[in-house]
């Protein structure tokens, strides 16, 4: 060894202590339990909070929606004051005279509306000998045969009946509303009542399900048909 305190070349240098590095703790860190609290603690079925799945937060409960019945066509009565003047016609087949145009298309259900119809007229007290009944091609031509029967000044009233099922084109749109249109207008240019029996369906069985339309249409031309002769007297009395 020099005296500056190193090594001359070729001298080995002198051994030295081994120096020990710091031991890793094996032991859990503060507050874990050690294995054998671990297992007396699954054996009393304790769980630990790092352990345990998070709670899923519970559904609100929404009140159901109270169910809505559907609004269906129904006959109703109007309430009018006392000391009103009041004209309302009675759907009475006396003296009466009625003009019946029936479609031949959909046959099955107009015959079946004109059973209904004059079914309808019998009972109200109108003479079959009074009735005169007028079938046309299809529901298109229902309101020109109205107006030929009204500007005859011989019926009191006409009925239209007839049936316009939904198909897959836009046919049915067209037919059903240029019936609908034309026998209105029927009505205001002769001034003769012209009620509305044309069932316009989307299916026959719902067509069979309104056969009794043929005996309201006939009620409520005969009803019209009164009213008109009240108005006719009044304006007549002044």
């Amino acid at each position: 060894m020099s005296a500056s305190g190193g090594f001359w070349p070729g001298e080995a240098p002198a051994e030295q202590d081994d120096v020990h590095e710091p031991e890793t703790p094996t032991a859990d860190p503060p507050g874990w339990p050690t294995p054998h609290e671990e297992e007396a603690e699954a054996e009393a079925g304790v769980e630990h909070a790092s352990a345990a799945e998070p709670e899923e937060p519970a559904e609100e409960e929404t009140e159901a929606e109270p169910e809505v019945a559907p609004v269906g066509h129904a006959p109703g009565e109007i309430d009018i004051p006392d000391g009103v003047a009041v004209l309302e016609g009675s759907p009475s087949g006396a003296d009466r005279t009625v003009g019946v145009v029936v479609s031949r298309f959909n046959g099955e259900i107009s015959n079946r509306l004109l059973e209904s119809a004059l079914g309808a007229l019998s009972a109200a007290g109108v003479a079959e000998e009074r009735i005169t009944v007028m079938p046309v091609p299809g529901a298109f031509e229902l309101p020109i045969g109205a107006m030929a029967l009204a500007k005859t000044r011989r019926y009191s009233c006409v009925v239209a009946l007839g049936c316009v099922v939904r198909g897959e084109t836009a046919h049915f749109e067209y037919v059903a509303g240029e019936a609908a249109s034309g026998l209105q207008l029927a009505g205001l240019e002769t001034g003769v009542p012209v009620a509305f029996g044309v069932l316009t369906v989307d299916t026959s069985d719902q067509a069979e399900a309104r056969i009794d339309r043929g005996a309201d249409a006939a009620r409520a031309a005969l009803e019209m048909a009164d009213l008109f002769s009240q108005v006719r007297k009044q304006a007549k009395a002044g």
